[in-house]
């Protein structure tokens, strides 16, 4: 196994490599990295697991200054290993930790002893000044966390928003977003959640309290940022 998975890394960070100097002529820089990716995952023994780490939640040109370096390092190094992280993933405290986690597994460092030095002998690890720009962008554009005394945790329907959106990033403070925008970010979330089979409300996966998404909607809505075009929330 330890062998096949090398052999899938090799084959990613090689076709990286070559397509990375091409990245500037093909739409948005990092594409051609996600793409070759995709394309080395569906032929892999190991592609179903590398994939299923992150959900697909971004493309290069949904980040946010997608131009920027450090946008342009997110695609190139993170879509070695997994789908390319929304950098709403965590807050800035946690950005530090995470992004010093996977570098240290990219320098072949890590659980898995040996093994982890076989898996990464081909990847790229950015440089310490390509760190600290990766984790300022990340830090910059984090996830703005809820304050555990707000009002809206005190609900039902707000320990429904906890339970749910918890499960896979820091919990979102409500005024990230106008009560219009709330519903569309709910109904992408389901899909993520759909797609790493945690807790959607259904049937099977009851919990108490049970959740209702059209509830946790009106929550955020009730509590969301006023939008200044409008001069509603």
């Amino acid at each position: 196994m330890g062998s096949a998975v090398c052999s899938w890394l090799t084959l990613v960070a090689a076709s990286c490599v070559a397509t990375h100097a091409a990245a500037a002529d093909v739409g948005t820089p990092g594409a051609p990295e996600i793409a070759q990716a995709k394309s080395l995952w569906a032929r892999s023994p190991h592609g179903k697991m590398l994939e299923r780490i992150l959900p697909p939640a971004v493309e290069p040109h949904e980040l946010p200054e997608p131009r920027s370096d450090g946008a342009r390092l997110t695609a190139r190094y993170c879509v070695q290993c997994h789908h390319l992280p929304n950098p709403q993933m965590h807050t800035a405290a946690k950005w530090q930790s995470t992004v010093e986690r996977m570098v240290w597994r990219m320098r072949g460092k890590g659980n898995l002893g040996e093994l982890m030095k076989e898996m990464m002998a081909q990847i790229r690890a950015p440089t310490t000044q390509e760190v600290t720009t990766l984790t300022l962008y990340l830090q910059k554009h984090g996830q703005n966390e809820i304050n555990p005394a707000h009002p809206a945790l005190r609900s039902t329907a707000g320990q429904m928003y906890s339970l749910a959106c918890s499960q896979c990033h820091a919990l979102p403070d409500p005024q990230q977003h106008t009560a219009r925008e709330w519903p569309v970010v709910v109904e992408r979330m389901k899909g993520h959640m759909a797609w790493a089979n945690v807790i959607v409300g259904t049937s099977e996966l009851r919990t108490i309290p049970e959740l209702n998404t059209a509830e946790i909607v009106r929550l955020l809505q009730r509590h969301a940022r006023v939008d200044a075009r409008t001069s509603r929330p």
